[in-house]
């Protein structure tokens, strides 16, 4: 795994071994980027249920102006710790070891681009995006992973699903201000 563009453009980073671990493919990270590419300069960027990190690396490193990542695993947000310090993005981002839904009902500030990747079959989805247009700016973007088979709603808050890309067995949701 390793970031696909910007100031750290091929840096390798370290992933949890196991099974429940999921990371991204570099083909569905690319088209996560590829959707937003010329939305990311400058923008302050939510890692939910983070694993590696390696969706808020790759915003930091072409040009978000910070990121957040939440994961709840200790063991996850070690190494994220140890992929920023790697790639030489620390400085802009915080990690935090926490319940994504814990922290999305006691955050009070915004973000421009959330990503939300929870592990697959467990509803975090809908939960997170019950919560999430609370702690997005007004031109705030959410992409979603989720399993191709999975319904998610059309609206949340003032955001509406604007489009779900197919890859293989993964979707793409991205929802955008109406």
């Amino acid at each position: 795994m390793r970031v696909i563009t910007g100031i750290a453009k091929g840096r390798r980073l370290l992933t949890l071994e196991g099974n429940d671990v999921r990371p991204t493919s570099e083909r569905v990270k690319e088209a996560i980027f590829s959707i937003i590419q010329f939305e990311i300069e400058g923008r302050r960027v939510l890692d939910l249920f983070a694993g590696s990190g390696q969706l808020g690396i790759e915003a930091l490193s072409r040009g978000a102006q910070s990121a957040v990542f939440i994961d709840a695993s200790k063991a996850a947000t070690d190494i994220i710790k140890k992929n920023l310090e790697n790639v030489g993005l620390a400085e802009n981002a915080v990690v935090k070891t926490t319940n994504a839904l814990t922290f999305l009902e006691n955050y009070n500030s915004f973000f421009d681009i959330a990503f939300v990747d929870p592990p697959y079959s467990q509803g975090l989805v809908t939960a997170a995006l019950e919560r999430l247009p609370m702690c997005m700016s007004e031109s705030g973007i959410i992409i979603c992973e989720t399993p191709a088979s999975e319904e998610l709603p059309a609206e949340v808050g003032f955001l509406k699903l604007y489009r779900t890309y197919k890859h293989s067995k993964t979707a793409l949701s991205v929802y955008r201000p109406a």
